[in-house]
């Protein structure tokens, strides 16, 4: 356990001195946050912010490897290289053309299905994972394979992507991904599982110093689409499908308001919610700062850590 931490406190110090190098080439090579014309107006003054500095973040990949080179830990490292390739592709395009949209929408499905299509074959035949969701007590809804690949397949690519909406403030993605991981950690008997949660827990504190309010730099996509694609594989590997709905409980309400804004723009030519993803309607609605937004919102991942932890413990086993 004490080499675990270790590993996890050398990764929040390399993070933590090698971030300002990396914000100051992403600012030298001009990758910098275009702002979409309709957000708010303490966004527009966030033009020219450094992007993509979720690439510190594969400092973690190469300290997990190096503390676990095991066959687990590989997977992990290499779901977390195959989801951030997706949103370096598309931050790319945002900060070089400096185009809020980047790469299509239809792309970065394509990308996400194919990949994740990869990681279940793996885990189902070379890791043992079992196409059963895990219910209380030794009981298993058994599922057809094919069933089941659809299910997760549109999970994890769901999961990813809300995961990814949930990075709109400084510092929010971080204060509300730290519990998730922590949760895995908990969890947990397999070393890799429980070294790889803790080194991303310790790259994101790093980054935190220079991702909270006011944002020296954004993670971009390049840091949330592999938060996401990793946190969606690790409730996988744990058998905790059915504790999904309680432990991203903030990242499905951050996608799901954009879905119900959308439908009911449609159906009623009104908006339900300011704007969405809903944090930006607690700051407009209610006028929360985004220091407050992000201290709630990761207080209540905190609790969804709490609950589905009492359920694990004296539910599912």
């Amino acid at each position: 356990m004490f080499g675990i931490m270790a590993v996890s406190g050398l990764s929040f110090l390399l993070v933590a001195v090698l971030t300002p190098l990396l914000i100051w080439t992403l600012r030298r090579l001009k990758l910098t946050q275009p702002i979409r014309a309709e957000l708010p107006a303490d966004h527009q003054a966030k033009r020219g912010t450094p992007l993509m500095a979720g690439l510190i973040l594969l400092i973690g990949v190469a300290i997990s490897l190096q503390s676990q080179p095991a066959s687990l830990m590989l997977l992990l490292c290499a779901t977390f290289l195959l989801f951030s390739s997706v949103g370096f592709l598309d931050d790319f395009k945002k900060a070089f053309w400096q185009d809020p949209a980047g790469i299509s929408g239809r792309t970065k499905l394509v990308l996400q299905f194919a990949f994740t299509g990869i990681l279940l074959y793996v885990l189902l035949h070379s890791f043992g994972v079992t196409s059963d969701i895990a219910l209380f007590q030794g009981y298993h809804l058994q599922l057809p394979v094919y069933v089941y690949v659809a299910i997760i397949l549109l999970f994890v690519v769901g999961s990813a992507n809300a995961i990814n909406f949930t990075d709109g403030l400084d510092g929010l993605l971080i204060n509300v991904a730290i519990p998730t991981y922590f949760f895995f950690f908990l969890i947990s008997d397999k070393p890799e599982v429980q070294t790889f949660s803790l080194v991303m827990i310790g790259c994101l504190l790093g980054l935190f110093l220079y991702n909270i309010y006011p944002a020296r730099a954004f993670m971009g996509d390049t840091g949330s689409m592999a938060i996401g694609g990793s946190l969606s594989i690790l409730a996988v590997i744990e058998k905790v499908e059915i504790l999904i709905p309680i432990l991203f409980f903030i990242y499905l309400a951050e996608q799901l308001s954009v879905i119900l804004q959308v439908w009911y723009y449609k159906k009623t030519k009104l908006r339900l919610f300011r704007m969405t993803p809903i944090h930006f309607h607690f700051s407009l609605k209610y006028g929360w700062s985004e220091n407050k937004i992000v201290t709630i919102f990761g207080f209540i991942s905190w609790i969804c850590v709490l609950i589905c932890w009492l359920i694990w413990k004296y539910v599912m086993h």
